[in-house]
């Protein structure tokens, strides 16, 4: 059992809070063998980065802004199979003006997904545009500190994906991995990993937030 002290938690979206798993799987895979591509190497590179930069890294021969709207649209219009994750509805109740998202998705993507999910859509979410430089780079969860008023320093981070536990360590941040999309070996850099929100426990106190990892 570990213990952490913050003022606030950041969320990754899809992994952490819902699982669009099947989504993701199929639009790009369909699209990888569109273009000829290994589609099982491209949906893992695809997690937990922005899609204009998963296309520039798999594809670059082709124009990555009109790849990257295609490929949005097609993950917005398949909800098939979308659902909360166990144990997100639950901690987000309990953390009123405590909590951000942070997503490489975009801003239409990811407030389709919260919607269809059930979840609340946070004012100061941070998405795929509203940054130039997306995960792993620390620009995302810097942004999504200071979004909602908070030191990037007294944030913790929940990620699902090694390129956004890169990107909350980057920015000096605790980071917990849960292991629902990559195994727990992949995600070493985090200072805890869970399976799921389940096994994480927040207590509210008057000098901030204490998060109890089972």
């Amino acid at each position: 059992m570990k213990n952490f002290l913050c003022e606030a938690i950041l969320f990754d979206l899809d992994g952490v809070l819902v699982d669009s798993t099947p989504c993701v799987t199929r639009v790009w895979s369909a699209w990888a063998r569109e273009h000829g591509l290994d589609a099982d190497q491209v949906v893992h590179i695809a997690h937990g980065r922005r899609t204009i930069e998963t296309v520039r890294r798999v594809a670059p021969h082709l124009d990555a802004q009109r790849e990257t709207d295609r490929i949005e649209q097609m993950e917005i219009s398949d909800t098939d199979g979308l659902r909360v994750l166990p144990g997100a509805r639950e901690l987000l109740a309990q953390l009123p003006k405590r909590y951000n998202i942070v997503t490489s998705g975009t801003r239409r993507l990811a407030t389709k997904r919260l919607q269809v999910a059930g979840l609340p859509v946070p004012k100061a979410m941070i998405t795929a545009d509203d940054v130039v430089r997306g995960k792993p780079a620390p620009d995302p969860y810097l942004a999504g500190a200071r979004a909602f008023g908070y030191t990037p320093k007294h944030c913790l981070v929940c990620e699902d994906a090694p390129s956004g536990i890169r990107s909350a360590k980057a920015a000096e941040m605790l980071a917990i991995g849960v292991s629902t999309t990559y195994p727990a070996s992949e995600l070493t850099e985090a200072d805890a990993v869970v399976g799921s929100l389940q096994e994480v426990i927040v207590k509210i106190t008057p000098g901030g937030l204490t998060i109890v990892v089972a």
